[in-house]
């Protein structure tokens, strides 16, 4: 059992650490270098954003965090564990919201609860709570009457809200988000932010979002890491004030508008290294 100061020791630990991380797509000389170097630790409960030029690894680095894919070099440590294998406790949504068009909203929100270890066990015997669940999630995130809706009788942000919506209902310690809002329009992209931070300030989940939205970026998290051209790797890591994310009026400020001018920079020095 552990005494007091290894509980504290054991709390602040990150939740995710990655030290001298490469991946290469492929084998042998036709391997593409995507990721080197990267040393990248993500506390409990921490807001992170990867940004950078396209191609340069972002969506791979959510990978090697999920255990979808394992590193070629280095090390991934998620809750103090060397990753092997997909994680159960991870939620993940992306550009596209990939809801199963068969299946009407409240059965695409619950699948999660139907294949992940350990609510799959329980899934039929506690049917009731698993809606009460989803229909409370829904609330959350502003969506009224939709649970026997279809993904096609849904807007493109009603499709997305489903989509964290699933990603969320089965709590998962931490949420990954690859480019969630990219395809929304300016409005309800905005909207979603916000219905993110809420819940993201409610439940205490950790997120790593990749995004090439500055503002975005610089809105939502805690720190940003610009990562170079590929083979990616982190040149640049950048904590945002607080002023700047505490509500829409602050992105309409002096230093919002400088924090934002200032990672543009760093993306632009990255976009220059091969040109």
């Amino acid at each position: 059992m552990m005494n007091a100061s290894e509980q504290d020791n054991a709390y602040q630990k990150p939740l995710v650490e990655m030290s001298d991380v490469a991946l290469t797509y492929g084998e042998g000389s036709e391997g593409l270098l995507a990721l080197q170097d990267v040393n990248l630790n993500i506390q409990q409960g921490e807001f992170v954003a990867l940004v950078g030029p396209s191609g340069c690894g972002k969506s791979t680095m959510l990978k090697l965090i999920s255990g979808l894919r394992l590193p070629r070099a280095g090390h991934v440590v998620i809750a103090g564990r060397e990753v092997a294998q997909p994680l159960k406790f991870v939620g993940m949504a992306f550009q596209s919201p990939a809801l199963l068009p068969w299946r009407n909203v409240l059965s695409n929100v619950m699948l999660p609860l139907e294949i992940v270890e350990p609510h799959c066990r329980t899934f039929k015997k506690d049917m009731a709570a698993n809606i009460e669940r989803a229909n409370a999630l829904f609330k959350k995130v502003g969506l009224k009457d939709v649970a026997q809706r279809y993904p096609w009788q849904l807007s493109g942000g009603m499709q997305q809200r489903a989509s964290l919506c699933r990603s969320l209902i089965h709590e998962p310690r931490l949420l990954l988000l690859d480019e969630p809002f990219g395809a929304l329009d300016a409005f309800t992209r905005e909207d979603l932010w916000d219905t993110l931070k809420a819940l993201w300030s409610e439940q205490g989940f950790t997120v790593v979002l990749v995004t090439h939205d500055l503002a975005e970026a610089t809105y939502l998290a805690d720190t940003v890491h610009v990562f170079s051209q590929r083979p990616g790797r982190i040149i640049h890591s950048r904590k945002i004030p607080q002023e700047c994310r505490r509500s829409r009026a602050d992105r309409y400020t002096a230093l919002f508008a400088e924090e934002v001018a200032s990672l543009r920079e760093y993306v632009g020095h990255a976009q220059e290294e091969h040109a």
